[in-house]
């Protein structure tokens, strides 16, 4: 994926994060009980800072091994769907079953940073053995 078209979708989930936020302010308090109001900010805490770190690792291609780049970005964006994803889904259904898709989510969100650190490392020793 072309690094213009990452940086749309780690912003296309920026402004997603800020609808679910102020969705969850305005339209569920009250509605929904603390603990199902506290897992909908837990999946819009995930979802910011993970697009935030989407839209970072976008712009940072150029000091990565861009392979292990594009599928580090991939499995951060699944990762983030399947595990923020659930979460907003759980709230607004009360589908408790949902519940069991949020690891699967977290572990994809854990792979695709170990990814981003073997990226970064392999591009580090990329370049650095021409010295």
């Amino acid at each position: 994926m072309h690094a213009s078209l990452q940086i749309a979708v780690a912003a296309f989930l920026l402004l997603v994060s800020v609808a679910t936020g102020a969705f969850g302010s305005h339209a569920l308090a009250g509605r929904v009980d603390l603990n199902m109001l506290a897992v909908w900010q837990t999946a819009v805490q995930y979802l910011s800072l993970h697009a935030v770190a989407l839209l970072a690792l976008a712009s940072a291609q150029a000091y990565l091994q861009p392979r292990l780049q594009h599928l580090a970005f991939s499995l951060l964006l699944v990762g983030t769907l399947l595990f923020s994803g659930s979460l907003l889904l759980l709230v607004l259904s009360e589908q408790r079953w949902l519940g069991m898709i949020t690891p699967i989510g977290g572990v994809l969100m854990l792979g695709g940073w170990g990814l981003v650190l073997l990226a970064a490392v392999a591009h580090y020793h990329q370049h650095n053995k021409k010295r």
